[in-house]
């Protein structure tokens, strides 16, 4: 699902979970029983998955509330879509867009490939998607957790996401997503980075002006209002976002080849394609 550092913070903040303490196996969420509610249940002698599933469980909670108060999105992601596009693959067909939000991003990939499948957990997020998608009849959106759903291998011509991986078990969804990808697929990434030494608490000098004056651009305000603040507080107290060095560990032995790149606003990218 789309999302953002908290709009009144500095940086991003650790939080109690913690999305690379505990390996998950995530081909086991595809085994668990749907309960009435439709919400899956996980097996109780699996505190992993236990615990993953109460974590999203709590994110669709938060991202449902973000889209009824603040259904613009955001604009720290949406200033980076056009170098994430400069890199999708030619002759793009098939695409998977994971996390997709308000739908601003697969609106924008539909222009450049044949079919969009957005995804994201929450229903209210796909709902505002839909209504703003109208003219556009190659996106499907569909409300889905990544991690209790198969992608099928081989499928997808590229593989997008912003502001998503934090939320979820970081080097297994990596995993996921590369075997999703067609030979000669594009892996484009964008997502937030806990700032670590002088030179990442440096950049917010230049970082926090630039958020400002984008929300002021794009949003004509200085500040958002003050149920967006704490729609996005309240989210963030279940947030934790990776270092740099583990991104760059983790695409290491993941992805290797990768392009992993620091850029302000708190967020970073990786770019990789896979061999033919």
């Amino acid at each position: 699902m789309v999302g953002t550092k908290c709009v009144e913070a500095l940086s991003p903040r650790e939080s109690g979970f913690k999305n690379s303490d505990v390996p998950i196996n995530i081909s086991l969420l595809t085994e668990l029983q749907t309960t009435a509610n439709g919400c899956r249940a996980p097996p109780p002698h699996d505190p992993a998955i236990l615990r993953l599933a109460d974590a999203m469980s709590t994110f669709q909670t938060d991202f449902d509330r973000i889209a009824l108060v603040s259904p613009d999105g955001a604009t720290q992601n949406d200033h980076y879509q056009d170098f994430l596009l400069r890199h999708l693959p030619p002759h793009c067909h098939e695409v998977l867009e994971i996390g997709c939000g308000t739908g601003a991003f697969a609106r924008r990939l539909a222009q450049h490939s044949e079919k969009v499948l957005a995804l994201d957990l929450s229903p209210e997020m796909i709902r505002v998607a839909r209504e703003r998608s109208t003219r556009f009849s190659n996106i499907e959106f569909q409300v889905a957790d990544i991690c209790a759903r198969d992608l099928p291998a081989e499928s997808f011509d590229c593989i997008a996401t912003s502001a998503t991986l934090h939320h979820l078990p970081l080097r297994e969804i990596l995993l996921q997503m590369k075997a999703a990808l067609k030979p000669g697929g594009v892996l484009l990434v964008l997502d937030l980075f806990e700032p670590e030494g002088l030179s990442d608490w440096l950049s917010n000098i230049v970082a926090i002006p630039m958020s400002v004056t984008l929300r002021l651009i794009h949003q004509h305000r200085l500040r958002p209002s003050r149920a967006v603040r704490a729609a996005w507080a309240a989210h963030e107290q279940h947030d934790l976002y990776p270092t740099m060095r583990t991104v760059r560990k983790l695409c290491l032995e993941s992805l290797p080849g990768a392009k992993v790149r620091k850029h302000l606003l708190w967020r970073y990218s990786i770019v990789w394609q896979k061999a033919i």
